[in-house]
């Protein structure tokens, strides 16, 4: 994991928890002090927290796993559209499609949907003996599942973790991948429930620059972890032909 610090994490403002009068008590163990009315997070144990997920983002990653980021708040939906397509995780940024996870084979029905539109989109002929309104209908059908499913469109299979923004906001996606047995790593906010989630990382779920520094801290991790697994994948050759020579 990069080396993040205390003064990081103040930097980005990730110590601000909400009012007092919103927190939710389960996470008493995650706030510092009060001041002026607001929890203070302690970020000691934001640390700690994130220093768990990355090493549990690691280790599936480096089994081959796959990482779905979940955030449709506005801040955070472009850092984590921004984070995931650079490290090769999938995400969904716009809103939550029911069922996304629970009922995975209509949700790729719709994509192949949509890759059948993008194909016949790039065919001349495809469309050739249609009329302009019936085009125009097909490209704005590819147009709106594309903003839907950008983010999963290769996807092929349910993701082995969903690393999650403000579980309060994506309840509902929390709630389906608990249904499936499938881990959440999430950020949460002083009034989440953190018992919601497998890994909480305790931060200001409200704040543009903690969600960059906490999401591209993860990203970062996951990238590592695919060139180690791409360079174990390529020593394994090597090994056997080692092992073959010293047999002759």
């Amino acid at each position: 994991m990069e080396n993040v610090t205390i003064e990081n994490l103040i930097s980005a403002g990730a110590h601000f928890g909400h009012l007092t009068s919103k927190w939710n008590p389960k996470m008493k163990k995650y706030v510092f002090m009060e001041k002026n009315g607001i929890h203070v997070i302690d970020l000691e144990q934001t640390l700690k927290a994130l220093e768990k997920a990355s090493k549990y983002l690691s280790d599936i990653v480096r089994n081959g796993g796959e990482v779905l980021f979940v955030g449709t708040k506005k801040q955070a939906k472009n850092v984590l559209e921004d984070e995931a397509i650079r490290c090769g995780a999938h995400y969904i940024t716009e809103r939550w499609l029911g069922g996304a996870l629970t009922n995975f084979q209509t949700i790729r029905r719709s994509i192949r949907r949509l890759e059948q539109l993008q194909r016949e989109s790039e065919n001349e002929e495809a469309w050739k003996n249609l009329t302009k309104k019936e085009v125009l209908g097909l490209m704005r059908e590819r147009e709106k599942l594309e903003l839907l499913h950008r983010g999963i469109q290769n996807m092929r299979r349910l993701p082995d973790v969903i690393f999650v923004v403000d579980t309060i906001e994506e309840k509902i996606a929390v709630h389906e991948a608990h249904k499936l047995d499938i881990p959440v790593v999430g950020i949460l906010d002083t009034n989440g429930d953190p018992d919601a989630v497998d890994i909480p990382i305790p931060a200001n779920d409200d704040s543009i620059r903690a969600i960059h520094l906490i999401t591209k801290t993860l990203a970062d991790t996951i990238m590592e972890a695919k060139r180690g697994s791409k360079k174990q994948q390529k020593d394994i050759p090597a090994t056997k032909e080692v092992k073959e020579e010293k047999k002759q």
